[in-house]
Formats: C-alpha cells, sequence, structure tokens
C-alpha cells in the first residue's frame, strides 16, 4: 500500500519495500538468502533516515550486475587468515552481501580472540557502514567498518579527486541508553546528500563542492560537471587536511591492506563510466573488526559508565533550548523506531525510478 503526503513525499509499508527490493536481487541471480541479506542492509538505511543509501540505490545496483561488474552468486574465500585477522576476497559480489559475512568472521574471531579484523578486497558497495558494525552490538562488542568509495573527493590543495567519500563507523553499546553509533563520511558531505539536494534541485553549503579550478560552488551538480567533492572541513582553513588523513587511512586498511583498488582507481558507481584499465587491485575494499569489551574492562562496568557519559551529553547546555545536545546515532535510532511503524517515505522520482525497474523487468510491485 502506497499513500501520498502533503510533503511531496510517498510512504510505502516497510514489508511491501523489503519484498519488492527482495524480488529485485532475486532478478539478478541472488539466491534467497543473498537477497534477504541485500534487502535487509538496504532497508535498515532507509529506516534509519539514509534514504541516500537505501532502495534508492536498487537501479544503481541493477545497472552495475547488468554491465557484468556485479556476480550475484560469489563464491567468498578467505585468502590469508590468523586466529585474530583474514582477508578475504569478495568475488565482486554484492557488498551488501559480502560485508556482513566478512563482520560475522570478524566477530567469531572476537568471541576466541578478544579482537577480529578482516580486510575485503575484490567487493563493490556496501550501503551504511552502521549496519556492519552495528552487527557486534548484538555480542555486547564494539563494531567498526571502513569502506573505500568511487573518487570524488580532492585532497586538501587539489583539483584532481583522488579519494572516495569513505565513511568510518562505530558502534559501541551502552546500558540502558541507546548504542552510540558514529557513522560519517570523511569529506564534508556524503556524495548521496548531493544525489539528494540533485533530486530536490536545491543548492548546496558553501564548503561541499569545489568546481573543476577549484573554486567552491552551491550547484549539488558541481561534481557531475567536473568538479570535486572536498574532505570533512571544506578548506585548509577549516581542518580539510584532517578529513584528507581520516579519508586517506579508510582507503589504506580498505585498500592497500587488503588487495583492492585505492585512490583514483576505485571502480565507480555508477555503470556509465567504464573500470579503468591496469588496475593495482580487485574491485573496491572494506575493513571491518569487532572487540570484546571484557578484553578492556568488566562489560557490566562499560554499560554503566556509558550511560554515564551518554546522560551527561544529553543533558549537556544547549545553545538554544530548542536544539538539545544530542548522542551520535540518537536522530538515527529516532528515525527507525518512527519509520518501523508508519512506514518509508519515498520522493517522487524515487518511487518513480522503483517503478520503472518493476515494469521493465515485470516484477510486482507496490507503487501505483
Amino acid at each position: 500500500m502506497i499513500k501520498s503526503e502533503d510533503t511531496g513525499y510517498k510512504t510505502v509499508g516497510l514489508e511491501e519495500l523489503k519484498q519488492f527490493a527482495q524480488s529485485v536481487f532475486k532478478f539478478m541471480g541472488c539466491s534467497t538468502d543473498d537477497a534477504n541479506l541485500a534487502s535487509d542492509v538496504l532497508i535498515q538505511a532507509d529506516l534509519r533516515g539514509i534514504d541516500s543509501h537505501g532502495v534508492a540505490r536498487l537501479s544503481g545496483y541493477l545497472r552495475l550486475w547488468q554491465k557484468g561488474r556485479i556476480n550475484a552468486q560469489p563464491n567468498i574465500k578467505i585468502k590469508r587468515q590468523t586466529a585474530s585477522t583474514a582477508t578475504l576476497d569478495g568475488d565482486a559480489g554484492l557488498g551488501l552481501v559480502v560485508a556482513p559475512r566478512a563482520m560475522d568472521l570478524a566477530i567469531e574471531k572476537a568471541k576466541i580472540c578478544g579482537s577480529g579484523w578482516v580486510a575485503v578486497g575484490n567487493s563493490n558497495h556496501f550501503g551504511i557502514a552502521a549496519y556492519h558494525a552495528m552487527k557486534a552490538l548484538e555480542f555486547d562488542m564494539i563494531g567498526h567498518a571502513l569502506t573505500n568509495a568511487s573518487p570524488l573527493v580532492a585532497p586538501t590543495f587539489s583539483k584532481e579527486r583522488l579519494l572516495g567519500t569513505n565513511p568510518i563507523c562505530y558502534a559501541i553499546p551502552a546500558g540502558k541508553f541507546e548504542p552510540v553509533v558514529i557513522d560519517m563520511a570523511t569529506s564534508a558531505a556524503a556524495n548521496g546528500k548531493l544525489e539528494i539536494a540533485q533530486r530536490k534541485k536545491t543548492q548546496v553549503p558553501n564548503g561541499w563542492i569545489q568546481m573543476s579550478n577549484g573554486l567552491i560552488t552551491n550547484d549539488p551538480d558541481g561534481v557531475k560537471n567536473g568538479g570535486a567533492l572536498l574532505p570533512l572541513g571544506g578548506n585548509r582553513e577549516g581542518g580539510s587536511h584532517k578529513g584528507y588523513g581520516l579519508a586517506a587511512m579508510v582507503d589504506i586498511f580498505s585498500g592497500v591492506l587488503s588487495g583492492a583498488n585505492f585512490g583514483p582507481w576505485v571502480p565507480p558507481f555508477v555503470s556509465f563510466l567504464d573500470v579503468q584499465p591496469n588496475l593495482p587491485g580487485k574491485g573496491l575494499g572494506h575493513f571491518l573488526g569487532a572487540m570484546q569489551v571484557d578484553g578492556f574492562c568488566e562489560l557490566s562496568q562499560f554499560k554503566s559508565n556509558m550511560d554515564i557519559w551518554i546522560n551527561r551529553f544529553k543533558t549537556a547546555q544547549p545553545i538554544d533550548s530548542s536544539q538539545p545536545v544530542i548522542i551520535p546515532g540518537e536522530p538515527e535510532a529516532e528515525c527507525s523506531r518512527a519509520r518501523s511503524q508508519n512506514g518509508i517515505p519515498l520522493i517522487e522520482s524515487v518511487v518513480q525510478d522503483l517503478k520503472n525497474i518493476a515494469e521493465t523487468n515485470r516484477l510486482d510491485h507496490p507503487f501505483t
């Protein structure tokens, strides 16, 4: 069932949307288990309000599969491992499937060794980093997820696009409060925010994008027109060298360490751009980790102190009483609760895109 809202969005029931996503992945040739897993990753993004990485990405994955860049039935292999570490070859599979499998392995190693670390090469876009890091929370562990991405970000002082938005995520358990989930791009803005601005035809803030000549622009199509996203901080005076450093760390851990591509050689997410020849690695890369809290302190004491930490920050004196201080991950958790009850709001262009997928490939759909 789909209903229109006065806001210009249409709301789709959670289960209906997930079933549709599953049908698309099965159409691509995924097994039932992999289709369910990939759909769950996308739906969790929509539930948490990260709309750019939810079902709006379905057409992108479908086009990559049609171009032969996604293997719908990957044979994921361990290339190298020790008791606490491993490197996986994702066999060009969906990152939505490969990364959760890698995180499961990291958790199993953490159960034995106290921590587990898995580098992944030969993969594809893995959705929201939070999905993978938060898997550790089920076991009262701290989760860690990194991935490199298509080169859209210029290093500080450069006009060239050499790095991805390269997100970092930590998921940290607490006691009576929601876990702390720090999920952030290392660029001034995630590319998904540009995609949303493009769909809404709105300008973007200063410090997000530079044109091909290095000058700042507010045009959300600036990157499409040859410009680049800027590192976190926007410019040198704002600390962009720090965002650049963080993005470099993610790229090295995810790409160089795993045998994946890195820097400007990471394959583009868009299918209309060809992969470069003579690449240094395979696909794109991830780095997943899990740590047992009780390897450092008593779990109960840690959770109690996390509650003290969270409460102190939540009660910090606000600048404006209408906007209290929030904890990383808190808005996403609230959004998830609301959307679980009320359904997923989709903008009209996304609804039309999903409807086109369904009608072109003769799939059942909930879009009217």
